[in-house]
């Protein structure tokens, strides 16, 4: 049985690679930068919050609800849509870049015509997000099909409920020390890195 006093705070997921390992895609000081600095500042950012939330309950004092759960939706956002984003990543002499097989690559086949046609579907999707946030393909349970999801911020225009198979960070924050303010060069190299075994693995979890 777990104990109600394990897991109740965040923590910042080991990268299932090295930090030079995405090179020449992403470098090693970016890829530190963002893991250790960025998405870390997520993480402490909702576990404040969570403490705060402990202590106005524990103390029966007041808070600013809407004010707060804002602020909490958003780090938690931060720190889901990276964990994510570690995830779907891969080195392109380990299995990173090409295409998708199997049932996903069957789905994308189904439901864009074809994988380039995706590919550049989902470009479009990252290039146009405005200001800072995230292109993701998600699943939808109920029509059964690949879905493409634009995301301000880490949680605005969400689809409720829809399970998300890959991101892409376009924050500048994810590119900048690399491509300065050219996200269309780091849209392009992102392609060279995506582990679709990982994106293959998420959906079959979907469908079981």
């Amino acid at each position: 049985m777990i104990s109600m006093e394990q897991n109740r705070f965040y923590s910042l997921p080991q990268l299932p690679y090295g930090y030079k390992d995405l090179e020449p895609y992403m470098s090693e000081q970016q890829l530190t930068i963002h893991h250790q600095k960025h998405h870390q500042a997520y993480v402490t950012g909702a576990n404040n919050i969570l403490q705060k939330l402990d202590k106005t309950r524990k103390e029966n004092v007041d808070l600013d609800v809407k004010a707060t759960l804002k602020e909490l939706s958003f780090n938690i956002g931060g720190h889901v849509m990276h964990s994510l984003f570690w995830g779907n990543l891969a080195p392109a002499n380990k299995g990173g870049g090409g295409k998708p097989d199997g049932k996903l690559g069957k789905a994308l086949e189904a439901e864009f015509g074809s994988f380039e046609r995706f590919k550049k579907e989902f470009t479009q999707t990252a290039m146009s997000t405005e200001g800072s946030g995230w292109a993701a393909l998600t699943w939808c349970r109920q029509t059964s099909r690949p879905i493409l999801m634009q995301v301000e911020k880490h949680n605005v225009n969400v689809f409720p409920m829809f399970r998300i198979l890959m991101v892409l960070d376009v924050f500048e924050h994810a590119y900048y020390i690399d491509y300065k303010n050219d996200r269309a060069k780091f849209v392009e190299a992102f392609w060279n890195v995506v582990n679709w075994k990982e994106i293959g693995n998420r959906l079959q979890e979907i469908l079981k």
